[in-house]
Protein backbone atom coordinates (compact mmCIF):
# COMPACT_ATOMS: atom_id res chain seq x y z
CA UNK A 1 0.00 0.00 0.00
CA UNK A 2 1.31 3.63 -0.54
CA UNK A 3 1.99 5.90 1.63
CA UNK A 4 -0.89 8.20 0.55
CA UNK A 5 -3.72 4.90 0.03
CA UNK A 6 -2.21 4.35 3.78
CA UNK A 7 -3.26 7.56 4.79
CA UNK A 8 -6.54 7.66 3.59
CA UNK A 9 -7.56 4.37 5.05
CA UNK A 10 -5.96 5.65 8.07
CA UNK A 11 -8.45 8.65 7.65
CA UNK A 12 -11.16 6.89 6.54
CA UNK A 13 -11.40 5.07 9.92
CA UNK A 14 -10.87 7.88 12.14
CA UNK A 15 -13.93 9.53 10.44
CA UNK A 16 -15.65 6.42 11.49
CA UNK A 17 -15.90 4.53 8.04
CA UNK A 18 -16.67 1.13 9.35
CA UNK A 19 -15.84 -0.11 5.64
CA UNK A 20 -12.20 1.18 5.86
CA UNK A 21 -11.61 -0.43 8.97
CA UNK A 22 -12.45 -3.80 7.64
CA UNK A 23 -10.50 -3.27 4.78
CA UNK A 24 -7.54 -2.24 7.44
CA UNK A 25 -7.94 -5.90 8.83
CA UNK A 26 -8.83 -7.40 5.27
CA UNK A 27 -5.25 -6.08 4.56
CA UNK A 28 -2.78 -6.88 7.88
CA UNK A 29 -5.25 -9.90 9.62
CA UNK A 30 -2.18 -12.24 7.47
CA UNK A 31 0.30 -10.37 9.13
CA UNK A 32 -1.16 -10.18 12.80
CA UNK A 33 -2.12 -13.50 12.65
CA UNK A 34 0.86 -15.43 11.67
CA UNK A 35 3.32 -14.06 14.03
CA UNK A 36 0.81 -14.11 16.61
CA UNK A 37 0.17 -17.82 15.95
CA UNK A 38 4.01 -18.39 15.64
CA UNK A 39 4.68 -17.21 19.33
CA UNK A 40 1.08 -18.79 20.73
CA UNK A 41 0.58 -22.13 19.94
CA UNK A 42 -2.97 -22.80 21.24
CA UNK A 43 -5.51 -21.67 18.23
CA UNK A 44 -7.82 -20.29 20.04
CA UNK A 45 -5.65 -17.94 21.88
CA UNK A 46 -4.03 -16.93 19.12
CA UNK A 47 -7.07 -15.97 17.64
CA UNK A 48 -8.57 -13.66 20.62
CA UNK A 49 -5.22 -12.24 20.91
CA UNK A 50 -5.25 -11.12 17.01
CA UNK A 51 -8.84 -9.70 18.12
CA UNK A 52 -7.35 -7.79 20.97
CA UNK A 53 -4.61 -6.34 18.61
CA UNK A 54 -7.48 -4.83 16.35
CA UNK A 55 -9.51 -3.54 18.94
CA UNK A 56 -6.25 -2.00 20.04
CA UNK A 57 -5.72 -0.54 16.64
CA UNK A 58 -9.08 0.83 16.64
CA UNK A 59 -9.31 2.96 19.50
CA UNK A 60 -5.23 4.20 18.95
CA UNK A 61 -6.26 5.17 15.40
CA UNK A 62 -6.46 8.63 16.57
CA UNK A 63 -3.01 9.04 17.74
CA UNK A 64 -1.59 6.84 15.17
CA UNK A 65 0.76 10.12 13.77
CA UNK A 66 1.57 8.71 10.73
CA UNK A 67 5.58 8.81 11.16
CA UNK A 68 6.04 5.06 10.51
CA UNK A 69 4.29 2.62 8.10
CA UNK A 70 1.31 1.67 9.34
CA UNK A 71 2.81 -2.21 9.50
CA UNK A 72 5.53 -0.99 11.66
CA UNK A 73 3.19 0.77 14.14
CA UNK A 74 0.75 -2.43 14.06
CA UNK A 75 3.64 -4.98 14.87
CA UNK A 76 4.16 -2.55 17.27
CA UNK A 77 1.18 -3.36 18.86
CA UNK A 78 1.66 -6.88 18.49
CA UNK A 79 5.11 -7.17 19.83
CA UNK A 80 3.39 -5.48 23.18
CA UNK A 81 0.49 -7.92 23.07
CA UNK A 82 2.95 -11.03 22.92
CA UNK A 83 4.71 -9.60 25.65
CA UNK A 84 1.66 -9.15 27.89
CA UNK A 85 0.71 -12.57 27.02
CA UNK A 86 3.82 -14.33 27.42
CA UNK A 87 5.73 -12.72 30.22
CA UNK A 88 7.46 -15.38 31.18
CA UNK A 89 9.79 -15.37 27.62
CA UNK A 90 9.41 -11.75 27.48
CA UNK A 91 11.61 -11.02 30.81
CA UNK A 92 14.43 -14.06 29.66
CA UNK A 93 17.26 -13.04 29.08
CA UNK A 94 18.29 -12.74 25.53
CA UNK A 95 21.49 -14.53 26.51
CA UNK A 96 20.60 -17.02 28.88
CA UNK A 97 19.94 -21.13 27.33
CA UNK A 98 16.44 -22.27 27.58
CA UNK A 99 15.51 -25.83 28.32
CA UNK A 100 12.96 -28.23 29.36
CA UNK A 101 11.70 -29.39 26.35
CA UNK A 102 11.96 -33.15 25.15
CA UNK A 103 13.89 -34.26 22.31
CA UNK A 104 12.37 -35.02 18.89
CA UNK A 105 13.38 -38.47 17.35
CA UNK A 106 14.97 -37.97 13.61
CA UNK A 107 12.04 -38.68 10.93
CA UNK A 108 11.89 -41.58 8.50
CA UNK A 109 13.40 -41.07 5.06
CA UNK A 110 10.13 -39.59 3.43
CA UNK A 111 10.96 -36.60 1.81
CA UNK A 112 7.38 -34.82 2.56
CA UNK A 113 7.54 -36.17 5.95
CA UNK A 114 11.42 -35.23 6.63
CA UNK A 115 10.04 -31.63 5.65
CA UNK A 116 7.20 -31.57 8.00
CA UNK A 117 9.29 -32.84 11.35
CA UNK A 118 11.61 -30.02 9.75
CA UNK A 119 8.85 -26.95 10.23
CA UNK A 120 7.90 -28.84 13.27
CA UNK A 121 11.26 -28.83 14.95
CA UNK A 122 11.70 -25.27 13.75
CA UNK A 123 8.08 -23.54 15.00
CA UNK A 124 9.02 -25.83 18.59
CA UNK A 125 12.42 -24.34 18.79
CA UNK A 126 11.30 -20.96 17.98
CA UNK A 127 9.10 -21.10 20.63
CA UNK A 128 11.56 -21.83 23.27
CA UNK A 129 13.00 -18.60 22.23
CA UNK A 130 12.24 -15.33 24.67
CA UNK A 131 9.52 -12.92 22.85
CA UNK A 132 11.91 -10.45 21.17
CA UNK A 133 13.97 -12.90 19.27
CA UNK A 134 10.55 -14.59 18.24
CA UNK A 135 9.43 -11.47 16.95
CA UNK A 136 12.41 -10.74 15.05
CA UNK A 137 12.34 -14.17 13.59
CA UNK A 138 8.84 -14.37 12.69
CA UNK A 139 9.06 -10.73 11.55
CA UNK A 140 11.78 -10.69 9.35
CA UNK A 141 12.15 -14.24 7.91
CA UNK A 142 8.75 -15.54 7.79
CA UNK A 143 7.13 -12.58 7.11
CA UNK A 144 10.10 -10.75 5.21
CA UNK A 145 10.00 -7.29 7.18
CA UNK A 146 12.67 -5.11 6.98
CA UNK A 147 15.54 -4.80 9.65
CA UNK A 148 14.92 -0.97 9.38
CA UNK A 149 11.08 -1.43 9.61
CA UNK A 150 11.74 -3.97 12.95
CA UNK A 151 13.94 -1.23 13.94
CA UNK A 152 11.56 1.51 14.01
CA UNK A 153 8.47 -0.99 15.38
CA UNK A 154 10.93 -1.76 18.19
CA UNK A 155 12.18 1.44 18.70
CA UNK A 156 15.65 -0.12 18.49
CA UNK A 157 18.69 0.98 16.76
CA UNK A 158 19.30 -0.79 13.99
CA UNK A 159 22.84 -2.27 14.51
CA UNK A 160 20.62 -3.37 17.58
CA UNK A 161 18.16 -5.59 15.50
CA UNK A 162 20.77 -7.20 13.24
CA UNK A 163 22.80 -8.18 16.58
CA UNK A 164 19.59 -9.35 18.42
CA UNK A 165 18.71 -11.29 14.86
CA UNK A 166 22.16 -12.85 14.77
CA UNK A 167 22.09 -14.20 18.44
CA UNK A 168 18.82 -15.60 17.78
CA UNK A 169 19.68 -17.38 14.58
CA UNK A 170 22.48 -18.79 16.60
CA UNK A 171 20.26 -19.42 19.33
CA UNK A 172 18.12 -21.22 16.91
CA UNK A 173 20.90 -23.11 15.51
CA UNK A 174 21.59 -24.37 18.86
CA UNK A 175 18.63 -25.78 20.08
CA UNK A 176 17.65 -27.47 16.42
CA UNK A 177 21.14 -28.81 17.56
CA UNK A 178 20.79 -29.61 20.68
CA UNK A 179 17.29 -30.18 21.65
CA UNK A 180 15.29 -30.80 18.58
CA UNK A 181 17.34 -33.13 16.92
Amino acid sequence: MTGTSEHELVERCRQGDEAAFRELVDQYKGLVFAVIARSITNRARAEELAQDVFLKVHKGLPYFRGESRLSTWIFRIIVNALSQERPDLATTSLDETDDGRPRLEPAADDRAFADLVMKDRLQKAIEQLPVPYQVLINGHYLKGLRYEDLAEALEMPLGTVKTHLHRAKRRLRHLLETEFR
